[in-house]
């Protein structure tokens, strides 16, 4: 970031947003492990204030970047991060605690650990795909109305959709209450109920075509229920895999983390050419569309567990 700060020529640039883009993974990097970390009966509570820092990390960089970079350039933000980025690694490396890894393995069979344990681990497939589903959703969704906005039915700027974003904020309360419930209940009613959320917010964001106060307050209730969801949603399907085999929590959650964000760059592929033909009302059924199917592979789960009990 400090050598983007200072970039003259658009080749450095994107070479270290490259650079920046794959070292920023630390975030996933620390869920695994802090839920090593912790007894069992707080593993849910702890991911979620994880996640509430990361959410709040990222709304708040949206708006302190952009003001900053209105300010003092575009220059700014990138020198600031690096700074920061500086300060965070200082205080890593005097707070977090020496672990010993795992595993001696070479990164590529540690790659394809991932995979295997996609084949192997249902549990993990399922949460895989709760989250493909739903972050498809939660991107097209964040996709097509950047495009409403600044649209003909509103004719707002750029700004109204970061300020929209920062409605997501009240994900920084949720997303531990969340945990605290998937670490009473288990993650599976945490799971129906925020993928009915999803649902809703389908159904409360269809009235956004409407324009005027009216659908732009249906914009604001429905992205907010359909942040609280999601992310909800993620700690219970992490609670889910951290359970599963302590020993490989790194290369499951790297299995999960990858497919949940191939489905969020299938979701925004899908709500640009959905919104482009069908405007945003195919963009609303198109949510509910996907949290149905996330909807029916959780029915069908609860079938058959119900069906495993029986005599």
């Amino acid at each position: 970031m400090l050598v983007a700060s200072t970039a003259a020529a658009l080749p450095v640039l994107v070479g270290t947003c490259v650079l920046v883009g794959v070292t920023t993974v630390i975030a996933p990097i620390i869920a695994p492990m802090a839920a090593g970390l912790v007894a069992d009966d707080r593993r849910g509570s702890v991911t979620g204030v994880l996640l509430s820092g990361s959410i709040g990390g990222m709304l708040l960089a949206r708006t302190f970047g952009g003001t900053i970079g209105e300010w003092l350039g575009w220059r700014a933000p990138y020198a600031v991060a690096g700074a920061l980025a500086l300060l965070a690694a200082t205080a890593l490396a005097f707070s977090l605690p020496t672990t010993v890894p795992s595993s001696r393995q070479r990164y590529p069979a540690l790659l394809a650990e991932s995979l295997r344990l996609l084949r192997t681990e249902p549990e993990l497939r399922r949460s895989c795909f709760y989250q493909a589903m739903i972050f498809a959703g939660f991107t097209a969704v964040w996709t097509g109305v950047a495009l409403l906005l600044t649209g003909p039915v509103y004719g707002l700027g750029t700004s109204a959709v970061g300020a929209l974003a920062l409605v997501g904020a009240a994900t920084m309360i949720c997303t531990p209450l969340a945990g605290r419930q998937a670490d009473r209940r288990g993650p599976d009613p945490v799971n129906l109920v925020c993928i009915l959320g999803v649902i809703a917010a389908a159904a409360v964001l269809a009235v956004g075509s409407l324009g005027g106060a009216l659908g732009l307050a249906a914009l604001v209730v429905g992205t907010l229920l359909l942040d609280v969801a999601m992310q909800s949603g993620m700690v219970a399907n992490q609670v889910r895999i951290f359970a599963l085999r302590p020993e490989v929590r790194g290369r499951l959650n790297a299995a999960y983390m990858t497919c949940a964000f191939l489905g969020g760059s299938l979701g925004s592929w899908l709500g640009v050419r959905t919104y482009s033909r069908f405007g945003w009302p195919g963009v609303s059924v198109l949510l509910a569309l996907l949290a149905g199917l996330a909807l029916a592979r959780h029915l069908f789960h609860l079938r058959r567990a119900v069906a495993a009990r029986l005599p």
